[in-house]
């Protein structure tokens, strides 16, 4: 790869995409997450579930504030790996649309932005990513390190089962509805197996990477999310079937995603100043 095209800088229209996306990503989150008994008359259709619209809305907070990271970064590739999990997100979002056309308020104007949004923007992200991509010779930042194997391995094993158990609730999510923490029609069974897919195929994407720098804003957004996600459960806790197995894998995953990941991150980066 020639110099002039390994030059890791982020294109003026990817900061332009991220632009525009961010305040659909906005809107939606307030709605989702501080107006969510009233999704059936502001959002694309009525969410029952609170959770189901706070954990939609915590990942859209969490994507609006990678968005951003990406139209400031200096570096194309400290936010490159984000853009194959939006894109993968996505793209359920807009099968799951067509699958379940009519439960969508057609016409309403929060609909029209969710049409617009996941029918352009798979193809869009992706074909940003491709393009911008390119620029990435692999490099490692002055101060940065690669992933050990043995995390590479554990992590591509995480974004797998969590892969694995998205796909179930896109094309069986009956069969996932007997195990979920929480009451799931067809419609946001789908909806929550695009939010998995996003966490496991950034999960997948960073341990193939395995550059420390090319995870850590994806990293800060993957915090914020989750850190929304627990306050949502707290909220809703009486909504849960607490004697369901997979109600505790959820939990458990949760809470050590939001306790490991600060802890790692804070002695990475204290490692890497101290260098």
């Amino acid at each position: 790869m020639s110099t002039a095209t390994a030059t890791d800088r982020v294109y003026p229209a990817t900061r332009a995409l991220a632009i525009v996306i961010i305040p659909f990503l906005l809107v939606a989150f307030y709605i989702l997450y501080f107006r969510t008994a009233e999704t059936g008359e502001l959002f694309a259709w009525k969410i029952a579930a609170p959770m189901t619209a706070m954990m939609l809305g915590s990942a859209y907070l969490g994507g609006a504030y990678f968005f951003l990271r990406v139209a400031l970064a200096q570096r194309w590739h400290h936010v490159g790996v984000g853009f194959i999990p939006v894109a993968t997100f996505a793209s359920f979002m807009g099968v799951a649309t067509l699958l379940h056309w009519s439960k969508f308020n057609q016409g309403h104007i929060s609909f029209i932005a969710w049409f617009v949004l996941y029918f352009t923007t798979p193809f869009l992200v992706l074909v940003t990513w491709l393009w911008n991509h390119r620029v990435d010779d692999g490099a490692l930042d002055e101060k940065d390190f690669l992933f050990s194997t043995a995390t590479q391995y554990v992590a591509g094993g995480v974004g797998v089962f969590y892969i694995l158990t998205a796909i179930l609730l896109m094309v069986v999510p009956q069969v996932m509805l007997g195990i979920w923490p929480w009451e799931l029609t067809l419609l946001t069974a789908r909806v929550v197996g695009g939010m998995l897919a996003l966490f496991g195929v950034f999960v997948l994407t960073v341990a193939i990477d395995r550059r420390w720098s090319s995870c850590r804003v994806p990293l800060q957004s993957l915090v914020l999310t989750m850190l929304l996600g627990l306050v949502a459960l707290l909220r809703t806790w009486s909504t849960y079937d607490t004697t369901r197995w997979f109600t505790w894998v959820f939990v458990l995953t949760l809470v050590a995603v939001i306790v490991v990941v600060p802890i790692f991150y804070w002695r990475v980066e204290s490692r890497l100043k101290a260098r």
